[in-house]
């Protein structure tokens, strides 16, 4: 399949999608009072309802309500990464996952397959079924080896994203890395989250070949 035709999820980042400057940034104080990171003309949508900081990214949205322009295959949009995930919605297409097994959601099979009483954590949103084949065959990493799985038990865990200090001469981005940093952890106070995550706790290993469009949605 020629890169023209291949389709391009909901959450990749688009040409022309810029993120918010630096300059943007300011040492302020979060809910309790103590120092933490925050944005000179911050509103209520800049945070998640724990309280983390979110990296600010502009949109390009068509007529349909869909993402536009020529795709940056290497990086999410951190907007709708946090949206699809916190929806459980398809990272493809923005839709609905749920079905009466589970949410579908694709492991890379870095480690191999996932055991019972696995706990695993992922930024990934889930994969509706009519999604998962396409998926499978045009993302390069699940080429690699991939595990189709049926998760009834995600619980929301962290944020991946950028730490920040503050220093005499501002605000300053320190390296990081993706690692997932859990919540209620007080590093968040000078983090700048990017994606969020999800721990994938109660689920079935499932033949990708064993499920089709035609199961119906919860």
């Amino acid at each position: 399949m020629s890169t023209v035709d291949r389709l391009v999820p909901y959450i990749t980042a688009r040409e022309d999608e810029e993120p918010e400057s630096i300059l943007a940034l300011r040492a302020t104080f979060d809910r309790a009072g103590r120092p933490a990171l925050g944005y000179w003309d911050e509103s209520q949508e800049d945070r998640d309802p724990r309280g983390v900081l979110w990296g600010r990214c502009s949109q390009l949205i068509g007529r349909d309500g869909l993402p536009s322009g020529r795709p940056q295959w290497r990086l999410i949009h951190p907007a709708r990464q946090r949206e699809t995930m916190t929806r459980l919605h398809c990272q493809i297409c923005a839709g609905p996952t749920k079905t009466p097994q589970g949410y579908p959601f694709l492991s890379r099979a870095t480690k191999g397959v996932p055991r019972p009483g696995d706990i695993l954590r992922t930024a990934q949103p889930p994969v509706c079924l009519a999604h998962l084949r396409v998926a499978v065959e045009q993302c390069p990493h699940l080429q690699k080896g991939y595990t189709t799985l049926m998760v009834r038990s995600a619980p929301l865990y962290g944020v991946i994203g950028t730490p920040y200090q503050w220093t005499r001469d501002g605000i300053k981005a320190l390296a990081g890395n993706d690692t997932p940093i859990p919540y209620r952890t007080s590093e968040l106070r000078w983090f700048l989250a990017s994606q969020l995550v999800r721990c994938l706790q109660d689920f079935t290993v499932v033949d990708l070949d064993d499920l089709t469009t035609t199961d119906s949605y919860a």
